[in-house]
């Protein structure tokens, strides 16, 4: 393992490139990353990053919003089938039709989306930054949210703002059970639940702290407690056992007997695909340029108000001609 590290290091030297690593990835694929983080900070550090080549070790829809941002650079990812559930079930045909029946309200979209989706959205927003976002869209205005489900109604709940949502959803957060969760907080009374907003509602009742990767993350730094039960994505362990190696971190409980809290897309990259990737330079993620721009207008809009600056919003929904979405 560590002669094949030192490969990857030599090979990013070579091809002068960056390697970014989601917190959901497989430890040693965190360890050999310029910067892992989470879907607002990997587009950040995508755009910023001075390197001609950037891998994305995460899925397909990340190293898109790279690309998106950064057109002149070389985006590779380690594996083409790393996808997305909430990706696999908004389609743009049916998240256009959607849009086109609510032409006056302002769209926000998940990161979590393709970018053709993203291209037909007002605004795009990370678990990081959703809050920050909704309240930079006007009250009077009524606001789509999509595609996750659970994100919406926990975002509308909690800044009492009514939302209109697309039916999607995480196929691991979603499988965490709140009957379980209960019977394991009473075995670990003292141990904070924290959750990701992905979870469903039933599971984020019985959460002490909801928020999402680098949040929680924080509370696992910050809080002194001495075990943490965590509802999210093994993956993010890794981290936070580096932060506090003194505490003891609990799976929260999926449904049925299944182990059920890996995501199968992200674990799909490996050592050796990132090793090929640089090798060869491929695969690349490429967009149609018009798709491309489109696309780029709503990411913009997040990244200056997530900087705190304010943004002109459209007065009403105009659709591209739909063989441009097609692309």
């Amino acid at each position: 393992m560590k002669a094949l590290a030192q490969e990857i290091h030599d090979l990013k030297k070579q091809k002068q490139s960056v390697i970014l690593a989601h917190y959901y990835e497989e430890g040693d694929i965190q360890d050999i990353a310029d910067h892992v983080g989470d879907s607002l900070f990997l587009a950040q550090m995508g755009q910023k990053s001075k390197a001609p080549v950037v891998l994305l070790a995460g899925v397909y829809f990340m190293a898109e919003s790279v690309k998106i941002l950064s057109p002149q650079k070389t985006v590779l990812v380690p594996d083409l089938a790393a996808g997305c559930s909430l990706v696999e079930h908004s389609p743009v045909h049916k998240y256009l039709q959607w849009r086109e029946q609510h032409p006056d309200a302002l769209c926000m979209t998940y990161i979590n989306s393709s970018a053709a989706v993203k291209s037909i959205s007002d605004v795009i927003c990370t678990s990081s930054n959703a809050e920050k976002i909704l309240a930079g869209i006007p009250k009077k205005r009524r606001v789509l949210f999509g595609p996750d489900y659970n994100l919406g109604r926990y975002l509308a709940k909690k800044l009492d703002r009514e939302m209109i949502l697309w039916p999607g959803s995480c196929e691991v957060h979603v499988l965490f059970s709140a009957r379980k969760l209960f019977e394991l907080r009473q075995q670990y009374p003292e141990a904070p639940v924290i959750a990701h907003p992905e979870c469903v509602d039933a599971v984020l009742e019985h959460a002490d702290v909801i928020g999402s990767t680098s949040r929680l993350l924080e509370e696992v730094k910050n809080n002194p407690a001495r075990q943490f039960i965590v509802a999210t994505e093994s993956g993010i362990f890794h981290q936070m056992k580096k932060l506090r190696p003194d505490a003891e971190l609990i799976q929260a409980p999926a449904e049925g007997s299944c182990a059920c809290n890996e995501c199968p897309y992200m674990k799909l990259n490996t050592l050796e695909k990132i090793k090929a990737a640089l090798l060869n330079l491929k695969p690349q993620v490429t967009l149609d340029e018009d798709l491309r721009r489109r696309a780029q207008i709503p990411l913009d809009r997040m990244m200056t108000l997530t900087q705190g600056g304010v943004v002109e919003w459209p007065q009403s929904f105009v659709a591209p001609h739909r063989d441009a979405l097609l692309v």
